[in-house]
């Protein structure tokens, strides 16, 4: 198994999702979202870079979601990124 942060990569660069992170599905289809994920309180579950189901563990302090083809992302990067 190679270590790519191609995930983390694209989503820290604000690059557009080509799937919904939450449903996996193409953002160019109409879904509907649970409640929870149209909030944006759902971890995401799908790689928003090729669709695939993700590993996904729930820390007590955030949650850590892994690719089998884009490698890793964790929630903790995403809130470094937001503190000033």
């Amino acid at each position: 198994m190679k270590n790519s942060t191609e995930l983390a990569a694209a989503v820290l660069a604000g690059e557009e999702p080509l799937f919904h992170p939450n449903t996996g599905k193409p953002l160019s289809e109409d879904f509907t979202l649970h409640p929870a994920a149209a909030a944006g309180l759902d971890v995401p579950r799908y790689c928003q870079l090729c669709g695939r189901r993700m590993v996904v563990q729930v820390r007590p302090d955030g949650w850590n979601a892994h690719c089998s083809r884009h490698g890793e992302l964790d929630s903790d990067h995403l809130y470094e990124e937001a503190l000033p």
